[in-house]
């Protein structure tokens, strides 16, 4: 016996109006379906109840947007009015936490300094794609800001270290080096604290 496929798990709602709709008109006055079960009657009423719910429910989703948005104007005013109000207290208070508490607010907690960021680990040099080139790489460190690297001859002392660039990201490469000379580096991190410990050294031969 051969099966319909409906397929209306894929519809959206308003297609499986228009497809109940195109099905009634097709079976109605068929001779081939001549008592339909339940009635085109019934069908074509619950097509239109469906349509009827169905713009109601679009009315009251726009109605819901745009109640939504003014709720959000209220709520941005109220904020606004409370900043003011808590300058206001904040003026009239200075130093007297007691007062601020006396007013229904809440006192902030005075701002920490930050510490320096933590320092580079894991450098390394590498050749870099050209002559008197060095690939430098390092672990990323969190909060950091930027990274600066020295270098310095062979071999390093306390004094022989100089800057050589900064880099955004947790890798540089050093040109205009020297092919055949041994170079060190080493790489600090920079952040909102400050600058790191300078990071264990890394040497190389440029290439």
């Amino acid at each position: 016996m051969a099966k319909v496929k409906l397929n209306l798990r894929g519809l959206t709602t308003s297609i499986k109006i228009v497809k109940a709709r195109q099905i009634v008109t097709s079976l109605t006055g068929n001779p081939s379906f001549t008592t339909p079960n339940p009635s085109l009657a019934n069908v074509t009423t619950a097509a239109t109840a469906l349509e009827t719910a169905l713009e109601d429910a679009l009315l009251a989703r726009n109605n819901a947007v745009t109640k939504t948005a003014i709720m959000h104007e209220k709520e941005d005013a109220l904020e606004l009015l409370l900043r003011q109000l808590a300058s206001y207290v904040e003026s009239v208070a200075g130093d007297d936490d007691l007062k601020i508490l006396g007013a229904g607010m809440e006192v902030r907690s005075p701002a920490t300094a930050a510490g320096p960021p933590a320092t580079p680990a894991a450098l390394s040099a590498t050749e870099g794609d050209h002559d008197g080139e060095i690939d430098l790489s390092w672990d990323p460190v969190s909060g950091a800001k930027s990274y600066v690297i020295e270098r310095s001859p062979d071999p390093p002392t306390s004094n022989s270290w100089a800057h050589q660039t900064v880099s955004l990201k947790s890798s540089a490469s050093v040109g205009g080096l020297v092919s055949g000379t041994r170079y060190w580096f080493r790489v600090g991190t920079m952040g909102t604290g400050g600058q790191s410990g300078w990071s264990d050294p890394a040497t190389k031969i440029a290439p």
